[in-house]
């Protein structure tokens, strides 16, 4: 039986994701940084850039680490409770998620996240039967300690930033500020190059040039995902997603969701004013705004947990739900058209699509998503991805057809 408030929320997840992956689609990713690279944008795009800052940007990743711990609790305890060794099939569950990320990336996208997750999922495989209050305990702590180290490590090169910009600069402040802009120009070039070629010449120089692409996204990525996946679990087994307690639930969401905006518009009144600088962004991003993005991601978790049962009755409800029991499909499908509108072997817009505009790709996605994976479930009982999983973690084939 599916949990109703997991496929909302894994549905808005899979829709807000394009929201800040179609930078990174449209090239070059150093337009993730800021909407002024690689090349100087009008004000409208500064204003969609801000725009997905504030709604979307960490949030939906957050979302997803969070729904990932979740739905690992619920694989587990579920086959446990058929008699199944739960942990075993979790662990061939992850391992095949391991193979498809690789594939993404190596065929389709450089921002796979899925290869990172699957080897974050083997570590909370491990420590999941831990006592919640050491597990929940020790995963805040590795979260905290990480991202402030971080941006620690980070401030010396903010401050740089902002004293070139002010005319301040040391001749050593200067010189690192030019390196790192050096080398996001250069990264801008290679990508231009690369992604403007064809399937084989992306490929190959894909894996020329980053063969260690997936393991360097697990390193960058495990104090973040791992904790945010232990808090999915925990929430998991203490019956979040299926509390009914509306007051509550409201309070904390609308409080968290504000808490974690207001920090959010903080530090946008700051970055918009000055161009959003690369650094600082980059930081920011990394680590400062860390917290308050999971604070937030927590919010909305929370209110659409409490919209659930009326928005599921609706049109719109109803074909969100629809693309988050399809989200695996959707997020791989995703990539595989937007790389078709924006890479050398397909529409070949690469690096021409400035923030603004690309708005209305994600339109496009966003329908395609929510039309699609209404009408395939009412043929099919999941997803062709989704089944093909299941069916491979089980060993056997499975029915699908309606």
């Amino acid at each position: 039986m599916r949990v109703a408030s997991l496929d909302l929320i894994r549905g808005v997840a899979v829709l807000g994701i394009l929201a800040i992956n179609i930078a990174g689609f449209a090239g070059p990713s150093v337009g993730t940084l800021s909407p002024n690279l690689p090349t100087p944008s009008g004000p409208w795009d500064e204003a969609a850039f801000a725009f997905n800052f504030v709604v979307f940007e960490g949030k939906m990743r957050a979302l997803f680490a969070i729904l990932f711990g979740a739905s690992m609790a619920l694989f587990i305890d579920r086959a446990d409770a058929r008699g199944e060794d739960g942990d075993k099939l979790q662990a061939i569950r992850l391992s095949w998620l391991l193979l498809f990320g690789a594939l993404h990336y190596i065929l389709l996208w450089w921002g796979d996240i899925l290869f990172a997750y699957a080897a974050c999922g083997f570590a909370l495989l491990l420590l999941h039967r831990l006592p919640d209050r050491l597990l929940g305990a020790s995963a805040a702590a590795l979260f905290v300690l990480l991202h402030a180290q971080g941006m620690l490590l980070a401030l010396p090169t903010v401050t740089a930033e902002e004293m070139v910009r002010l005319g301040q600069a040391s001749a050593e402040q200067s010189a690192t500020v030019t390196r790192f802009h050096d080398y996001l120009a250069m990264t801008a070039r290679q990508e231009l190059e690369q992604y403007t070629g064809g399937f084989l010449h992306i490929l190959s120089v894909k894996l020329r040039t980053h063969p260690l692409w997936l393991l360097q996204g697990v390193r960058d990525g495990f104090g973040e995902f791992l904790p945010l996946m232990v808090l999915g679990l925990i929430l998991q087994r203490r019956g979040f997603f299926a509390d009914t307690r509306t007051r509550l639930l409201l309070a904390l969401g609308s409080g968290a969701t504000v808490a974690g905006l207001a920090v959010t518009l903080t530090a946008l009144a700051w970055l918009w004013p000055r161009g959003f600088p690369p650094i600082a962004m980059d930081a920011g991003l990394r680590y400062g705004l860390a917290l308050p993005h999971v604070i937030m991601a927590s919010g909305y978790a929370a209110l659409l947990v409490v919209a659930t049962p009326r928005l599921a009755r609706t049109a719109i409800g109803g074909r969100i739900i629809a693309a988050g029991q399809m989200a695996f499909s959707n997020y791989l499908g995703t990539s595989l058209i937007m790389t078709a509108i924006f890479y050398g072997w397909g529409l070949g817009l690469f690096g021409q699509v400035q923030p603004l505009r690309q708005w209305a790709v994600v339109l496009l996605g966003w329908t395609l998503m929510l039309v699609c994976s209404a009408l395939w479930l009412r043929h099919w009982r999941r997803g062709p991805l989704e089944w093909l999983w299941r069916a491979l973690t089980l060993r056997r084939m499975l029915p699908n057809r309606r």
